[in-house]
């Protein structure tokens, strides 16, 4: 059964790529959907039409989810066609006074995770698959008080870069997709609404449009996807001008 995978799917961004899914991979025959929160993944579940669906309640914070998560797809063998790795978190906030559980947590989520659940599902992806990554425009440049948060989406940009070339063989094709800030539950969980006049002052991205570029743009097997044409200027001007600089205007 040609199967998709998304996992950060119970919400926001990972919520908009379930409910377009279809649209863009109409040979998805069932979908497995991975968050913390069972009721809201079978709320997603519920807007699937036409897809089988399967609600995997897992934290992907907790190194135990990976062993589950192996032992569903052994037993499964699922033909994954797409695998969407939306899992992840960001907080706004100083070093040494941002809660140290939060900032573990973005690390554990937005590398740890992503890691590991790519390795977990490659060897059941046959030639023509697709991997989508969820990045961030802040993967560009350092970004102060939010230094930990650009790191880790400077990872997945990265890694998407040399899984790529890995995978090019396979003919597997791995995309990630760097948005901008988009009104979703990540303003107010992530600490920034109303704390920052940057980001109040950013272009804002909709996230059924991000969804819908980024669906299509990994099915053309592009590597690197920016919605909007000021972040991909932001992200040229960041590629051409001393990071030095660049980080004083980054500023949050």
């Amino acid at each position: 059964m040609k199967t998709a995978i998304i996992t950060g799917a119970s919400s926001g961004l990972g919520r908009e790529f379930a409910r377009q899914l279809t649209d863009v991979f109409p040979e998805i025959e069932c979908c497995w959907l991975i968050a913390r929160r069972e009721d809201r993944l079978e709320e997603v579940a519920r807007e699937m039409v036409g897809v089988e669906t399967v609600c995997l309640p897992m934290d992907l914070s907790d190194p135990a989810s990976f062993t589950a998560l192996e032992a569903k797809l052994a037993e499964e063998k699922p033909e994954v066609r797409l695998l969407i790795n939306n899992a992840g978190c960001g907080y706004l906030g100083l070093m040494g006074e941002t809660r140290t559980d939060l900032q573990t947590r973005m690390v554990d989520l937005n590398v740890r995770a992503l890691t590991a659940v790519t390795n977990l599902v490659i060897p059941y992806m046959p030639a023509g698959a697709h991997i989508l990554s969820t990045s961030s425009i802040a993967a560009f440049c350092p970004t102060p008080r939010m230094t930990v948060y650009g790191a880790t989406k400077a990872y997945v940009s990265s890694f998407t870069v040399g899984l790529s070339e890995e995978l090019r063989r396979r003919e597997i094709s791995v995309t990630a997709v760097c948005p901008g800030p988009m009104k979703t539950e990540f303003l107010e969980v992530g600490n920034i609404a109303g704390r920052s006049p940057a980001f109040e002052l950013l272009p804002y991205c909709d996230q059924v449009r991000v969804a819908e570029g980024a669906l299509r743009a990994a099915k053309a097997g592009r590597t690197i996807y920016t919605p909007r044409l000021f972040y991909k200027f932001y992200r040229l001007l960041a590629k051409v001008t001393p990071v030095k600089l660049m980080v004083k205007f980054t500023k949050t």
